[in-house]
């Protein structure tokens, strides 16, 4: 099968959609596919054009990734963002053109309607199947955080974008059932409904081996940490997350042996540390980013993870640090409405608590019963990894991704795939095979 990938960021770099991406592309390459994608030589956290001196064209795993050019201004202004957005487009709508015919073109949504390039391919091979892997949802998500009137002319011509693509789009793959319930009452023309699937995002089982051990973070002594029982936010500040809760039940737990770790940027990270100035909160730490090397020892201080997500932005956003956390055994405290992926994960694996908006009162009792009786923890722990081997590490998702292929194309798996356990990864230990022309030889280099 020909497989061709379309995303703004791939392997080697670090954001969540470059690695999921990368893991599903390296499975379908060692499982016999011949399998191209088509990314930025952009990078999620760069903004210096460093990046664009990345090769044009290089061979990973077997996997011909095609990097697009692109000023790598960043995401600090919408310009900014939208001249990065513009140029893939436009080198993305170029090469989908040269390339020989694919059976199945699969796009994410970094950038917004890039699945157009998508269709663009298959408007010149008729016979090629469109796969949308939705992560985001436009205009939902920039109308609830402020960004988009709601309703207005730019929201009203991006909707019509989306009954477009959805006609042209052969299966959609969403991240929980409150996404796939707003695409598909939107969306989804009843003279044309796409097949879909419900596969949630993951971590990769081989970083996060059963009994991993870790050196402890050099932040637990330098912050004073022994003895205290950790709640960690770690990831995105953004604004589809709400954090006043969190701040109110550390104001109560002020004088507890209780710490609430913020670990990360966004655009509510000063809210975070205004809040923190203002209040006086001696039990609230906010940091930056930390290095990869320190991201699992940072969460194996921990008690506890802290994720949020403001009621609004129920269907549209998908918290991704769920995954991580579960995969380090961490008892989830979610706030939150009811039916996105983190309540469906408590709900269904009793891993935690889910609360709503302002449960002040909740988060409190939860973590004071952590504080009362650690055994309680203890067991969630052991119930957020069993979450994470039964329903959100690579290797339970991946196989339903060789489902939905095979579903598209009508047949069985070809006789030359040979299969290989999702949990291998060799990305981030592999000697690349360049190729420094567009011309290479090769079934890549067409």
């Amino acid at each position: 099968m020909r497989l061709l990938l379309l995303n703004q960021f791939f392997a080697p770099d670090v954001s969540p959609t470059a690695k999921l991406a990368s893991a599903l592309a390296e499975r379908r390459s060692c499982r016999g596919d011949e399998v191209t994608v088509l990314t930025s030589r952009g990078q999620y956290a760069s903004s210096d054009g460093s990046s664009n001196s990345r090769l044009s064209h290089e061979l990973i795993l077997g996997i011909g990734v095609h990097r697009i050019w692109s000023p790598n201004l960043g995401k600090g202004t919408v310009f900014r963002r939208c001249a990065d957005y513009g140029a893939f487009y436009l080198g993305a709508a170029v090469r989908v053109l040269t390339l020989p015919r694919q059976d199945v073109v699969i796009s994410l949504t970094t950038p917004p309607y890039i699945a157009w390039v998508a269709v663009l391919h298959k408007l010149k091979n008729r016979h090629a199947k469109v796969l949308l892997w939705n992560m985001d949802c436009y205009p939902e998500v920039a109308e609830r955080v402020g960004k988009l009137e709601p309703g207005g002319v730019v929201a009203t011509v991006m909707r019509r974008m989306n009954r477009a693509l959805f006609r042209r789009v052969d299966h959609v793959v969403c991240l929980d059932r409150a996404m796939h319930r707003l695409l598909m009452s939107q969306y989804a023309a009843s003279s044309h409904e796409p097949r879909s699937s419900i596969i949630p995002n993951w971590e990769r089982l081989a970083q996060f081996p059963a009994g991993l051990q870790t050196e402890r973070w050099p932040g637990y002594a330098q912050h004073d940490l022994a003895g205290k029982l950790v709640v960690l936010y770690l990831g995105n500040m953004g604004e589809g997350h709400e954090f006043e809760t969190a701040l109110e039940a550390a104001e109560r737990l002020r004088n507890e042996p209780v710490v609430f770790l913020f670990i990360g940027e966004g655009r509510r990270k000063s809210e975070i540390e205004e809040a923190t100035r203002h209040r006086q909160l001696t039990n609230v730490l906010v940091r930056g980013h930390l290095p990869e090397s320190e991201l699992k020892s940072a969460m194996a201080s921990a008690h506890c993870a802290l994720i949020t997500l403001r009621t609004d932005c129920l269907g549209v956003m998908s918290p991704s640090k769920l995954h991580s956390s579960l995969a380090m055994s961490l008892p989830i405290i979610f706030v939150g409405p009811r039916g996105g992926n983190v309540d469906e994960a408590i709900e269904r694996f009793e891993c935690g608590v889910s609360l709503r908006t302002g449960d002040v009162e909740g988060m409190v009792a939860f973590i004071r019963s952590g504080l009362e009786n650690r055994g309680l923890f203890e067991q969630l722990r052991a119930r957020a990894r069993l979450a994470f081997e039964t329903a959100y590490c690579d290797t339970q998702t991946l196989p339903q991704f060789d489902a939905v292929f095979t579903s598209l194309l009508g047949q069985g798996e070809s006789e030359r795939s040979k299969p290989l356990p999702a949990s291998q990864s060799n990305f981030e230990r592999v000697d690349r095979t360049c190729m420094t022309s567009e011309s290479a030889a090769g079934p890549h280099g067409q």
